[in-house]
């Protein structure tokens, strides 16, 4: 009997288990795992988001002739220089410790149809981080179609499980939420 319920128990926290796995489907809303995007650098490698999973990333579609991606450039770049190396908490091992990641990073796409101006967006603009992408193929871009993109700048806030957890944060709301998620206690 007491070999009964052990399996009865087994079975059911599996079965918990996977069902919170399944929970978190694809998607673009809050909840939903991140779409993975892959494309070619200005170099000509090929980044994958999804090389970033373990770490808070900011998935940014801008371009080099948005006035206001441009605009919102200055914001990124201090947020960046100020989370690059912050611990961020992120859950709880089964001893009680907090699992830590270090870091904030950011995957900027661009709408941009020109190698030429986007590679010089980014040093005018110092977007000193390694990952970004475009396919050069301005609002045809397959890359912000998966994410249904019809305006720029626009961007999510995956978590290091690819989570969204937040959308279209510009100004300060991006320092806010990392803030937030900085000193999270569980």
């Amino acid at each position: 009997m007491k070999n009964l319920i052990l399996v009865f128990i087994i079975i059911f926290g599996f079965s918990c288990f996977i069902e919170k796995k399944e929970k978190a489907k694809e998607g673009l809303n809050i909840g939903n795992i991140a779409p993975n995007l892959k494309g070619p650098s200005p170099s000509g490698d090929t980044l994958s988001l999804s090389d970033l999973r373990g770490n808070y990333v900011l998935i940014d579609f801008w371009a080099s002739w948005c006035r206001p991606c441009r605009y919102e450039n200055r914001n990124l770049t201090k947020t960046f220089k100020h989370f690059n190396n912050f611990v961020f908490p992120v859950k709880k091992t089964w001893t009680g410790k907090i699992k830590t990641v270090r870091g904030f990073k950011i995957f900027s796409v661009s709408l941009d149809a020109s190698k030429k101006s986007w590679e010089r967006a980014i040093a005018q603009d110092q977007l000193n981080w390694p990952w970004h992408i475009s396919d050069l193929k301005f609002w045809n871009s397959e890359l912000a179609g998966k994410y249904k993109i019809t305006s720029i700048p626009s961007n999510f806030l995956i978590d290091p499980n690819g989570k969204i957890i937040g959308k279209d944060l510009k100004g300060n709301k991006l320092d806010q939420l990392l803030e937030s998620i900085r000193y999270k206690k569980d």
